[in-house]
């Protein structure tokens, strides 16, 4: 297996442009598959430069800061758009598509500036519903660095039905702006016309900005994992089941990973805490397979449960891991 730091160097590897290649995937259908991809045009030295430093930080998260974004465009006389489109081979690396063999690349823009990389994960085994499309992979980066809110989204697909509704749960005036390969930018409204969505089920506004609901846990229950995911439950989107959640998750290697409940008007779209975390894990180029231990902070008397979505998904990624619930309650 090539590690990170290998499979980043080959990116200034050749002069036609960002090359990556023999991407190190993480699960045991995509091992050793070539799913290398080059950009569609070059990048200058001092911005292949700029890029690897953000992505050989130990800590990257799959987000590439405004500073650095700005750096990049002022450089290469681009504009964000293109940047974005450039990046979506880059994306497209993180993806997880043992069942279809199909791999999709998301890159979507906060109002903040910053950069959300993003792509398609699928579980071998299990029901496709349980898949998470490229744009969520995306989007679901961007809510968890509590980005203010979705300025466009580049994907290397038109985006299905599905990743529209669940985009016009974050942005219920459709203003997203759409990104395909080389055709006009599209607003999310013209693709999603008559929308259903959070104000037809009484909502001011959707998902973003991110907002925090008050969740105490008994006490004993400090570790580490258990805190990461009570901070995902606090920041989690639950607006009409009220079952607010979060999920943390351990790995051998020692690294801590946290994601949010995202839920959606139509229900289906809705993300799981756990698959929102596991799209940290996979960015920071970590293997599921090291996952250790997974925790489940929910709130009392919540109406459903991700314990046994939880429980589908582990069993195909990590066998092995340890999974606890725990309950939170509410305080004013």
């Amino acid at each position: 297996m090539v590690d990170r730091r290998t499979t980043l160097l080959t990116l200034g590897a050749t002069g036609a442009g960002l090359l990556v290649r023999h991407f190190a995937v993480a699960d045991a259908g995509e091992r050793g598959a070539d799913v290398g991809h080059s950009l569609p045009q070059g990048i200058s030295s001092r911005s292949r430069t700029k890029l690897l430093k953000v992505l050989e930080q130990p800590g990257f998260s799959g987000q590439i800061p405004p500073d650095d974004v700005k750096y990049i465009v002022d450089t290469e006389g681009a504009t964000i758009d293109s940047l974005q489109v450039r990046l979506l081979p880059l994306a497209r690396r993180y993806s997880r598509a043992p069942v279809s063999n199909f791999q999709v690349g998301a890159v979507a823009r906060g109002s903040s500036g910053s950069l959300y990389l993003g792509a398609n994960i699928e579980f071998p085994g299990h029901a496709l519903g349980l898949s998470v499309h490229a744009e969520q992979a995306a989007l679901s980066n961007a809510y968890m660095h509590d980005d203010p809110s979705i300025a466009a989204i580049a994907v290397t697909a038109a985006p299905c039905g599905h990743c529209r509704q669940f985009m016009n749960e974050l942005d219920p005036e459709g203003e997203i702006r759409l990104l395909v390969g080389t055709k006009p930018a599209t607003r999310l409204s013209s693709l999603l016309p008559a929308a259903f969505g959070p104000k037809d089920l009484g909502l001011k506004h959707g998902a973003f900005p991110v907002t925090s609901v008050q969740l105490t846990l008994p006490k004993g229950t400090s570790d580490g994992v258990t805190a990461a995911a009570l901070g995902a439950a606090r920041k989690s989107y639950a607006p009409y089941t009220k079952a607010y959640s979060g999920v943390g998750i351990g790995t051998s290697a020692a690294r801590i990973y946290k994601g949010s409940y995202i839920e959606n008007a139509a229900f289906n779209p809705s993300l799981s805490p756990f698959q929102v975390a596991l799209v940290a894990l996979i960015l920071a180029g970590e293997d599921s397979s090291r996952i250790s231990t997974v925790v489940i902070v929910e709130v009392e008397g919540a109406t459903i449960s991700q314990k046994s979505v939880t429980d589908a998904a582990l069993s195909a990624v990590a066998p092995a891991a340890k999974l606890r619930v725990v309950t939170a309650t509410t305080r004013a």
